[in-house]
């Protein structure tokens, strides 16, 4: 009787082991590796996604590099940069769903902070030229300039060729300025303002004024007896630089300039900050 009851015993002890193993690695074991292995997948299946959103653009950061001493294209304003190449800047970011970053520095840096990936795109008045289009791309002409020859009415000068040796009227520190001192003899006069170099011009101080055309044409309307000459010394294009491996983004602002046209947003801001009086 003793020998059943402890054999009893035993066997129930053995069984009561065994199933509580099975539970420990089957039940519980098992289950759990398989819970943290999902877990772990969704994690990166959600890290990938957010990667590559991201990557898309669509509310990410466009870096602007910039050389905000070129008013009114850039120039500070308090602790802020402002002027037409911001503004465009920042309409370009809103199209495209993204917030803009602008970061100042010389502006022989910015064509190499484009085409490392340092910045996005670059903006400073930039002209394009064939050496600049050997390291990046350039969009769409965004804004064109033209250094105008304004002269009386009664001057024999016809061009700039005519220009050698005159005296000429130019805005302190303004496109005009740095291109005429590339004529030959010339004698360069210096205003604060562009007005006051025509005043100077019809007074006969001077021989003709070097300056932006749209200025000028207000200029010429507003006094009597000045003309602006045809062929212009210099046109300029200005448009946005874009690293030349990046070419989803130079279609993406090549669209958003399209549609800035169209809508008349581009002229605006270009209204807001070149007038005669500059």
């Amino acid at each position: 009787m003793k020998k059943k009851l402890v054999s009893l015993v035993l066997v129930a002890a053995c069984v009561f082991s065994m199933a509580a193993c099975g539970s420990g690695q089957n039940s519980d074991g098992d289950t759990q590796d398989t819970t943290k292995s999902s877990e772990a997948e969704e994690t990166d299946q959600e890290d990938a996604e957010d990667a590559s959103e991201e990557g898309s653009g669509e509310g990410g950061t466009l870096i602007m590099a910039t050389n905000a001493e070129f008013p009114p294209y850039e120039y500070h304003d308090g602790g802020e940069i402002v002027g037409i190449d911001a503004e465009i800047a920042q309409a370009i970011a809103e199209e495209l769903g993204m917030t803009l970053e602008i970061e100042d520095m010389a502006f022989d840096s910015i064509i190499t902070a484009v085409s490392s990936g340092k910045a996005d795109m670059g903006l400073a008045g930039m002209t394009v030229d064939p050496d600049r289009q050997k390291n990046v791309n350039f969009s769409d002409t965004y804004a064109t300039a033209a250094q105008v020859i304004i002269v009386k009415e009664s001057s024999e000068t016809a061009g700039p060729d005519d220009l050698v040796g005159k005296k000429i009227g130019v805005q302190l520190g303004t496109t005009g300025d740095i291109y005429a001192e590339d004529i030959e003899d010339a004698e360069i006069e210096r205003y604060n303002k562009g007005m006051e170099a025509v005043q100077a011009l019809q007074q006969d101080k001077i021989d003709a004024v070097v300056i932006d055309g749209e200025p000028a044409k207000v200029f010429v309307a507003e006094n009597e007896g000045l003309k602006v000459l045809d062929e212009p010394l210099t046109e300029e294009e200005y448009a946005i630089a874009i690293a030349k491996d990046n070419d989803d983004l130079l279609e993406k602002v090549n669209s958003a300039l399209a549609a800035l046209k169209d809508s008349g947003k581009l002229d605006e801001i270009v209204a807001k900050y070149i007038s005669a009086d500059e």
